[in-house]
């Protein structure tokens, strides 16, 4: 997996933004003056009289857009996950879920691997929060090829989407051309069939290169990309749960609320098996670089290895 390219999914959501906006002419797009890092300045650039920055005033733009949705326009709200999910929760909450408007929001510089910005700064439980509201549909694409099209499929949906983009540039997984995006779908990304991790974001490639290593060891593991939370792939879950018997959910996320825990809830009810979540274990995040964090919070390759390896 060294040798792929890489690229952040904050760059692929300014780039569907552009896409978007030439296929949807009612596409406007609302930023709290971070256009350079959420990237939504490619949209600006191409479409000015389309953006418009709101200031440091996450609230605020959440209401602005709620108005433009009744008015039959498709607003993306942009800013960092701390503040898309975290400081504008009520908004997301009371504005846009409760009347079930047409808004999408793309929340930038989610988890541990915003570096040094440090734990005020690292989100870790915008899942959790986004998914518990009803009539959201939370994705987490894993790269460049999945964020592009999750936007493209937000588009195409009606109802409030919530987008999670990474800072740290990512391994290029899905440049295949018998890749689909679907909404609600996960992918089997690798065969096995000893265990099943189940990954999304930053940490398909860790379960990846995870699985790699567990091969020398004479553990075949499958890894499915599970780019959409909410609402989840049950019948691939119950699937995988039931041919390999133990599953392994990987996220850059708390273990509470989020990935694993939507896979705990599916398993308990439909097909109970052995679970691992590998995540990060209730404690706020701290500065370092992405990658150190990576190591630290034992979310890279060799985490998920050794805590795999340690379950078995």
């Amino acid at each position: 997996m060294g040798d792929v390219k890489k690229i952040a999914t904050r760059e692929s959501y300014g780039r569907a933004l552009v896409e978007c906006g030439k296929l949807y002419p009612n596409l406007v797009v609302l930023d709290a003056d971070l256009a350079a890092s959420t990237k939504t300045g490619v949209f600006k650039k191409e479409f000015p009289d389309r953006h418009i920055d709101c200031g440091i005033a996450e609230c605020n733009m959440t209401g602005i857009a709620a108005g433009l949705a009744t008015c039959g326009k498709i607003p993306f709200i942009s800013s960092f996950a701390m503040f898309a999910a975290g400081r504008n929760y009520e908004q997301v909450r009371n504005s846009i879920c409760y009347p079930g408007l047409n808004v999408k929001i793309g929340a930038t510089h989610a988890g541990i691997t915003v570096g040094e910005d440090g734990a005020s700064h690292q989100c870790l439980e915008d899942v959790a929060l986004m998914r518990t509201i009803p009539g959201m549909t939370v994705i987490v694409p894993a790269d460049d090829v999945e964020a592009v099209e999750a936007v493209k499929a937000a588009c195409a949906v009606k109802g409030p989407v919530y987008m999670r983009f990474g800072r740290a540039s990512v391994p290029v997984i899905n440049d295949k051309p018998d890749y689909k995006f679907e909404i609600g779908k996960g992918y089997v990304v690798r065969e096995g069939s000893d265990l099943t991790i189940i990954a999304n974001g930053i940490l398909v490639d860790s379960a990846l290169n995870a699985a790699e290593m567990l091969e020398k060891d004479g553990v075949s593991a499958r890894v499915v990309s599970m780019p959409t939370v909410k609402p989840l792939d049950e019948e691939l879950v119950v699937k995988c749960a039931k041919e390999t018997g133990f599953i392994v959910t990987a996220e850059e996320h708390f273990v509470i609320g989020g990935l694993g825990s939507a896979v705990a809830e599916c398993l308990c009810e439909k097909s109970p098996a052995k679970l691992l979540r590998i995540g990060v274990n209730d404690r706020f995040g701290e500065s370092g670089t992405a990658s150190e964090l990576m190591k630290v919070f034992k979310l890279d390759a060799q985490g998920v290895y050794d805590q795999i390896k340690a379950s078995l």
